[in-house]
């Protein structure tokens, strides 16, 4: 693909699913540099080495259980000498352990538009479920380059200070051999074979491609050399360069819901006595008003005073809003008011109140004055003792009141839910992972199917080269064809096939244009 603008030119089973081996280390790298830009972790931070981590196989820095290393080191051993162990202890380091962080992996991957991607471990190594495509990888290849341009020099070096050793490249042979070649990374597993994501600059251009499944390190560079010759010469010279979008992560937050049915307990059958000991019942109310007599009167007001508090009033004050003042020494006002109308007249005027400044005096209240709130009825009214002392100048009428506390007889309460609600922040297990079939290397369609044929070759190789030639020239005229060398008694036979009938003759006429052999092949 053109890197500038991110424009496919030539692509052949760009996404099928395969094992990607160590071009797994390119997302492992990319998330540490995630990490260090959003100040998670430094390149000076000491990661602890596991046990899990330093069994990894080789290639490895040989690190061992227990040691602290500083993670600018195991992103250099990582990058350059594509250290399995150095590798898994970055994973650990950054999420905890290396399945939580092949999960991570996997989404910021979906984030950045690799859609056929999804990893099991932090290096690469082969694991079911673990697989990706060249399509991807060249896209992974091109956010290195773009968001982390400060850190990209690193895959171009030919050897690096991995702190407990210096490293050596393995991707040197083709840095060294290809003009303009400043990355990215090499891979190899017996299951995925030997693969690369390359990129070079060459004027104002800028070419990044992936070859996977090659049968040897030879084969591989000679392959992605020619991948490069072609998007280089068909590349504009000119083109609006296009830089990708930040990747959008979504974190999503599960919260499961569980219906669960409790089984209600019903109270215990107890039965309370309860007794009002605190008041007697009140005294019945009389339906008839008794006459109060003048003594009467007299002998309340004398046992008011002996505990009234004197209080002064003074101009201004109303007697209905201070307390009831005692009576002066030496006087009996108030008891003359008791029986005389016209002294308790007298003293209910403004005018008999004393000057401001003059001596304060005690006057003795009216009885007609605003009586106070009369107490509570009923049930608060038996709670209240009466004060003792106070006369009992009103008869309760003798028709009895109903009680209006009844505890015994009180309703049961309405029944609650017996459903509960209960909400849970922890996630389901995940499902298993659907299974995928991974390949090794694209192969023929298989059945009946239209294709051409290219001739014999001695060696597989030469078969091989002649249908990457022909598929670079003729990538219009053979679409989705694939390629495929059939090991015949006469020899290799290079052949394209998984055509249909027009697809095959047309291309097998531009073939033959080239003076090349060409045959078609039927059903």
């Amino acid at each position: 693909m053109d890197a500038r603008s991110g424009q496919e030119i030539y692509a052949q089973n760009a996404d099928t699913r395969l094992h990607p081996a160590s071009l797994t280390k390119m997302m492992t790298l990319y998330m540490a540099f995630t990490a260090i830009e959003r100040g998670q972790v430094r390149l000076d931070s000491k990661f602890l080495v596991s046990s899990h981590a330093a069994s990894q196989p080789p290639s490895r820095l040989g690190l061992k259980p227990g040691q602290r290393i500083e993670l600018r080191y195991l992103i250099r051993a990582a990058a350059v000498k594509s250290a399995n162990d150095a590798a898994t202890v970055i994973g650990e380091g950054l999420a905890g352990s290396e399945p939580k962080f092949a999960q991570q992996m996997t989404q910021m991957a979906k984030a950045l538009g690799m859609r056929n991607t999804n990893f099991r471990n932090a290096n690469g190594l082969t694991a079911e479920g673990h697989y990706s495509t060249a399509r991807d990888m060249s896209t992974l290849g091109r956010r290195l380059f773009y968001d982390f341009p400060q850190y990209y020099s690193i895959f171009s070096r030919r050897s690096a200070d991995a702190g407990v050793a210096t490293v050596s490249s393995t991707n040197k042979r083709f840095l060294d051999s290809y003009e303009g070649a400043d990355g990215i990374k090499t891979g190899y597993t017996r299951a995925a074979g030997f693969n690369l994501t390359a990129s070079a600059k060459r004027g104002s251009k800028r070419i990044i491609a992936t070859v996977l499944g090659g049968t040897s390190t030879a084969h591989r560079n000679q392959v992605m050399a020619q991948l490069l010759d072609t998007g280089f010469g068909k590349a504009p010279t000119r083109v609006r360069e296009v830089k990708p979008a930040p990747p959008q992560l979504v974190a999503e937050k599960k919260v499961v819901r569980r219906t669960v049915q409790v089984a209600r307990a019903e109270p215990a059958q107890t039965t309370s006595n309860i007794q009002l000991s605190a008041s007697d019942r009140p005294v019945a109310r009389a339906s008839t008003v008794a006459v109060v007599t003048p003594a009467a009167i007299s002998a309340a007001v004398s046992r008011a005073q002996a505990a009234a508090v004197p209080v002064p009033v003074r101009k201004g004050d109303t007697l209905s809003a201070s307390a009831r003042p005692a009576r002066k020494p030496g006087t009996g006002q108030l008891a003359k008011a008791a029986v005389d109308p016209e002294l308790l007249a007298h003293a209910a005027r403004p005018e008999a109140r004393p000057e401001e400044g003059d001596a304060a005096e005690t006057i003795s209240p009216p009885l007609n004055a605003a009586r106070p709130a009369p107490a509570p009825r009923g049930d608060r009214a038996a709670s209240l003792p009466a004060p003792a002392g106070s006369p009992s100048l009103f008869i309760q009428s003798t028709e009895p009141q109903q009680e209006s506390m009844a505890l015994l007889n009180a309703p049961a309460p309405a029944q609650r839910s017996e459903t509960i609600i209960l909400a849970s922040l922890e996630p389901e297990d995940e499902a298993a992972p659907e299974n995928v079939e991974i390949v090794a290397r694209g192969s023929g369609s298989g059945g009946k199917s239209w294709g051409v044929s290219l001739g014999l070759f001695r060696s597989q190789r030469e078969a091989e080269q002649i249908l990457l030639k022909t598929a670079l020239q003729e990538s219009g005229a053979l679409g989705s064809a694939l390629s495929r060398v059939a090991n015949t008694k006469r020899g290799f036979e290079a052949n394209f096939v998984g055509m249909n009938q027009e697809t095959a003759e047309l291309a097998c006429g531009r073939i033959s244009a080239r003076q090349q052999t060409c045959r078609i092949i039927g059903p």
